[in-house]
């Protein structure tokens, strides 16, 4: 199997590839998963349970029996504080926000919805929660965020945030999957529910500013001085997400020359280029679904543009267009390190084990302890939350990191942060993060780097997830000597769900997608670019014959 670049990527999307929205609510609430079928079960993978009513795995029951999970959790785990709930602008998610919040007031969950019911961003839920926490040792506050992320507009995701305002770790998730799945085969009869309309004037539910209390706090993460004195033409294209009425609060309140481009939001998402397959796909780090954006190239100083909920960035600059993810993260280490005077002097970098060897050669030279994670920012969240991590990165375009005087800013990625931090760093060093990236090069060397996707079956997906490093029999990987066959990942000794093969010119991984029905190869040379092909060349060989068995 290999990936294959559709005909029509990074084009308009025509109207036959439209999602048909009434349908879809349709499905939302007319039709039932049957438990018996795995593809129609409850499953979180690194982000959640996600799914599409069109396929029924994401309807009405699979909210309700999720919802009903997380209160019986809470209720087991003794967390007494209110639940921060927010979902972004996919057509699914305020159907099951309002499923859930039938079942959270039923059980009389004090709950806080957003004002004025505003989508609400990950990173300012992730923010409610701890700020809610902080200086308290009980009846703490924990968090759901609806959202598929990037995925399709027929997509809906659930995601539930524990106290550390992250992503909840597996043997969470794993509890409240094999809770949720249990009340799905037992009908559904212990899940309790009030009507909407009590339900949303229930005395347990209220509203909650995420809005102004996130951009209210925003100059504690960032430096907003340099950008205004610069006087930088900023742009960004919300995409119709989450965050689409953050920029202008964030403009007004921070004196930023910034250009709100759209304020459309579309639940068929309309306006977006069709990404490598020819889905619908709001991901930031794709050159084919940011066609929008890479047109702002030479009309700002930076521009950029999140997901559908806002936890990826994507930054065009005039002198490179699209960065790719593993570039931008790469000079933000480089220079948050380097102008965060008041972090800890061993605050660690933070980096996933796909994501770009330029990331460990940045580290050493600042003299920053690398932690090589497995793919999820779950395993960042800890680090985060303690101030012994500064900076947290995935290669998706996924990251956080600490306030400027040291302390925990989110433990989940925040796509607005980083976007406003590529202006910050441009005001300060005078060139904009292509051109810093290209610095990097001329002192490490240029990394020729690509990831190739491919569907996969569900059983494809769990043979890849099961490879061990025992399987890889070869010494030499393109014609360099195999140095290191990683199963686990170095920083935390977690299994990696995969295989990376490390050699003296390169590296290659392979894992299944944790959202999506497709699996990936990673790949980087330290040499040139037909010496990365040859690596990805070997690689599909190895993937190749795990799916086969």
């Amino acid at each position: 199997m290999s990936s294959r670049i559709h005909p029509l990527a990074g084009q308009p999307a025509p109207s036959a590839s439209l999602t048909d929205i009434d349908q879809l609510l349709t499905a939302y609430y007319a039709w039932q998963p049957d438990p018996a079928e795995p593809g129609q079960r409850v499953a979180f993978g690194t982000s959640g349970h996600r799914g599409s009513s069109l396929a029924r795995s994401f309807n009405r029951d699979h909210v309700l029996a999720i919802t009903q999970a997380i209160c019986d959790y809470r209720a087991a785990q003794g967390i007494g504080g209110p639940l921060f709930i927010g979902a972004d602008s996919h057509a699914l998610s305020q159907p099951a926000l309002d499923t859930a919040l039938q079942v959270l007031a039923a059980n009389g969950v004090q709950t806080l919805r957003s004002l004025g019911d505003e989508f609400v961003p990950t990173p300012a839920l992730s923010r409610a929660i701890l700020t809610y926490n902080k200086g308290r040792d009980s009846a703490l506050a924990d968090g759901i965020v609806i959202t598929p992320s990037h995925n399709p507009p027929d997509s809906g995701g659930f995601k539930y945030n524990p106290p550390n305002g992250g992503p909840a770790d597996s043997d969470v998730t794993g509890w409240i999957q094999q809770r949720a799945n249990a009340l799905l085969e037992g009908g559904l009869r212990e899940v309790r529910q009030l009507p909407l309309a009590q339900a949303r004037q229930a005395a347990c539910v209220a509203e909650y500013d995420f809005l102004g209390r996130y951009v209210d706090e925003l100059d504690a993460v960032l430096d907003f001085a340099p950008i205004r004195a610069a006087g930088l033409r900023l742009g960004v294209d919300p995409l119709g997400g989450a965050g689409v009425r953050y920029w202008g609060r964030i403009a007004e309140q921070y004196g930023l020359d910034l250009d709100v481009v759209s304020q459309v939001v579309d639940p068929q998402f309309a306006f977006m280029s069709l990404d490598w397959d020819g889905q619908i796909r709001m991901d930031p780090s794709s050159s084919h679904a940011m066609q929008r954006l890479i047109g702002l190239k030479n009309g700002y100083d930076i521009a950029f543009a999140c997901d559908t909920d806002y936890d990826r960035h994507g930054i065009v600059a005039p002198s490179v267009g699209l960065l790719p993810a593993n570039h931008f993260l790469s000079v933000a280490v480089d220079y948050l390190f380097q102008h965060r005077p008041q972090w800890h002097p061993q605050a660690a970098v933070g980096k996933t084990l796909v994501s770009s060897a330029m990331i460990d050669r940045v580290a050493a030279r600042l003299g920053r302890p690398l932690q090589e994670v497995p793919v999820g920012f779950k395993w960042f969240a800890g680090g985060l939350f303690d101030g012994s991590l500064g900076f947290g990165g995935e290669e998706s375009a996924g990251a956080s990191f600490l306030r400027r005087d040291g302390q925990v800013w989110t433990t989940d990625k925040d796509g607005i942060a980083m976007a406003l931090l590529a202006a910050e760093m441009t005001a300060v060093n005078g060139r904009d993060p292509g051109e810093l990236y290209r610095s990097l090069t001329d002192e490490f060397g240029v990394i020729h780097a690509d990831r190739r996707d491919a569907p996969a079956t569900s059983a494809q997906k769990q043979a890849l997830g099961k490879l061990s490093a025992s399987r890889v029999q070869s010494t030499e990987l393109a014609g360099d000597a195999i140095v290191q066959v990683l199963d686990k990942a170095p920083g935390n000794a977690a299994a990696i769900g995969g295989i990376k093969v490390l050699s003296e010119g390169g590296w290659f991984a392979a894992r299944p997608s944790g959202t999506e029905d497709i699996y990936k190869i990673y790949a980087e040379s330290y040499r040139d670019h037909d010496h990365l092909q040859r690596i990805f060349s070997e690689a599909q060989q190895l993937v190749d014959a795990a799916l086969q068995g």
